[in-house]
């Protein structure tokens, strides 16, 4: 067996990523920013805007994979900095709690998630954010909403794959759904 120097620490080749995709599920996490007000209580959530592959234009959630060794707090603080930028400064507890886990499927209608590529657990957390907050990557912007304005039916429409009805458990799990 010949060694050999892995490129990217912790994560499969394209190739492999699409083999691993189609014969097991893959452990992401979904975080919902918030800004909370000084009794602790939910002010404004944030939704990225993002260009699909298909070029629609959307609102989701920060979200993506956990790496082979990662702990699942790391790829959470990963991931909300690969999004929100540097100075986003989660507040993420030591030992972070999901307010639920979504299965994303290949195939719609098994649960409320849908992923066409692969069938994915995601850990969701709500997680306040207290910096300044400038969409990185791939989204094209970060606009907070009021509690209110998220619960809106027509905003959770514009939400691809069931993140709709995530940031719906979401506003729930927070007490901002009557």
């Amino acid at each position: 067996m010949a060694d050999t120097t892995e490129t990217t620490p912790g994560w499969l080749a394209p190739d492999d990523l699409e083999q691993t995709r189609a014969r097991m599920p893959i452990l992401y996490v979904d975080a919902v920013p918030v800004r909370v007000d000084d009794s602790g209580e939910v002010t404004h959530i944030g939704l990225l805007l993002r260009i699909g592959p298909d070029g629609t234009i959307s609102r989701t959630l920060v979200s993506g994979r956990v790496l082979h060794h990662e702990r699942v707090r790391d790829a959470l603080l990963r991931h909300l900095e690969k999004d929100l930028g540097p100075v986003a400064l989660p507040r993420i507890p030591a030992s972070p709690q999901p307010f639920t886990i979504a299965e994303y499927f290949p195939t719609q209608g098994v649960t409320p998630y849908h992923d066409p590529r692969q069938h994915a657990v995601s850990l969701a957390y709500v997680v306040p954010v207290a910096g300044d907050c400038r969409p990185r990557q791939d989204a094209l912007d970060l606009v907070w909403f009021t509690p209110q304005e998220a619960s809106s039916p027509q905003l959770q429409q514009e939400m691809p794959g069931g993140r709709g009805v995530l940031l719906k458990q979401a506003l729930a799990h927070v007490g901002c759904l009557g």
